[in-house]
């Protein structure tokens, strides 16, 4: 359980296991971002993917974690610890392929929309649905997939899409069965793994610099309306809401 990493050939393949729906603690979020960062800076990794096991690749962060902690220590390191995890994906200094399957949820897609390439199976939905948890965050990735009034629209309603449906707007390369989700990853790995690594690398902070959206400096400024819900205890009701199945 946790942050796995393992090697084939030039590509780093990073392994999220928090049975048993991938709602990763604070601590997870921090592992997930180191693994990618290092990933990254090791020389002999020439492109990196984003895979998990179990039912789903994402479900966002641990809210019974939160609902334990007394006080917002572990509110304020699940944002820290998204925070860290999306900007690792984004500014990972290869390019980072991430294979979904089943759901992909709130961070989920805070991961996915930073990433470089996404191939899904074709079982994958993504949705944020931060509206019913009493918190705000990830449209600056769900907008990286849809045009924007689709973007509000998922937002505001907490509906999810299909990989399917992501194809056609082209921001996900390829939707396969899932027993070929892994394969269908390395395949397009190892074709930019084949590339000089000097050119990919600059070319992957050429396009992060050329980005229209600073993905950064707007997940953060979606995070200050997390913290305001939390003060106004609609976070706290629509959490407590959440785990009680209601």
């Amino acid at each position: 359980m946790g942050i796995l990493t393992k090697r084939d050939g030039h590509v780093e393949v990073v392994t999220v296991d928090f049975p048993p729906v991938n709602a990763l603690p604070v601590q997870g979020w921090f592992d997930l971002a180191d693994a990618l960062t290092q990933a990254g800076r090791d020389p002999e990794v020439h492109v990196v993917i984003l895979r998990a096991e179990g039912r789903g690749f994402n479900a966002g962060v641990d809210i019974k974690e939160i609902q334990r902690s007394a006080g917002y220590d572990a509110l304020v390191g699940a944002n820290r610890g998204c925070y860290a995890a999306f900007g690792a994906v984004y500014d990972c200094a290869v390019p980072v392929v991430a294979a979904v399957h089943g759901f992909c949820l709130g961070g989920g897609i805070g991961l996915v929309g930073n990433a470089d390439v996404i191939v899904a199976s074709d079982d994958a939905t993504f949705g944020v649905p931060e509206v019913e948890r009493g918190a705000l965050g990830a449209a600056t990735h769900l907008a990286r997939l849809v045009p924007q009034h689709l973007m509000r629209t998922l937002y505001f309603t907490a509906r999810k899409i299909t990989a399917a449906e992501l194809h056609t707007h082209g921001s996900v390369y390829r939707v396969v069965p899932r027993a070929e989700l892994d394969e269908a990853a390395l395949d397009v790995a190892r074709d930019i793994a084949k590339k000089d690594p000097r050119v990919i690398r600059a070319a992957k902070e050429a396009l992060n610099g050329i980005d229209t959206q600073q993905v950064h400096r707007s997940y953060r400024f979606e995070q200050g309306f997390t913290f305001e819900l939390n003060l106004l205890g609609a976070s706290d009701e629509a959490r407590e809401e959440f785990l009680n199945g209601r």
